[in-house]
């Protein structure tokens, strides 16, 4: 059987394992086991959806004089929110501070994603064809479970 999922809902997919991640994350509290796994997960999650959307969703994007700005924006977008997590990692899970620094990755994570949603996908869904979507999805969930797998 041939998988006909888009790019859209290999990405939406993502989204989801990054809202659970990171809201549990942020209803943890002090130096836990717990929090440690969560901030692991949750990284790798962003840094492998990353990777791969960067790869298989804006670089193509931008092949298009339309997809050139928000491409841009998004991929922008990946560095805070890698910035974020090098401020975090950099924090001690116990200190008052981490937190709320959770807290505004989280923030900034969900904007980004909402903003794919809303904006991003509506703009891509009118330049790329069926089959580019389709393959597109295949390429980055490679490129995602080779990311991951790499990190594990």
């Amino acid at each position: 059987m041939t998988d006909t999922t888009n790019i859209f809902e290999a990405l939406r997919e993502s989204h989801e394992r990054q809202r659970a991640l990171y809201g549990a994350l942020t209803n943890t509290s002090g130096d836990t086991p717990e929090r440690r796994d969560l901030f692991d997960r949750l990284k790798k999650e962003l840094a492998a959806h990353a990777q791969a959307e960067d790869r298989h969703f804006y670089i193509p994007l931008m092949a298009h004089d339309a997809g050139i700005d928000l491409s841009r924006h998004a991929i922008s977008e990946h560095h805070q929110i890698d910035e974020l997590v090098e401020s975090l990692e950099d924090t001690e899970p116990s200190s008052p501070a981490w937190l709320p620094l959770a807290k505004k990755l989280a923030e900034k994570v969900e904007h980004h994603l909402k903003e794919e949603e809303h904006r991003f996908f509506q703009m891509a869904g009118k330049l790329l064809t069926e089959k580019q979507k389709t393959a597109l999805a295949a390429d980055y969930r490679a490129d995602y479970e080779e990311a991951l797998a790499a990190t594990a």
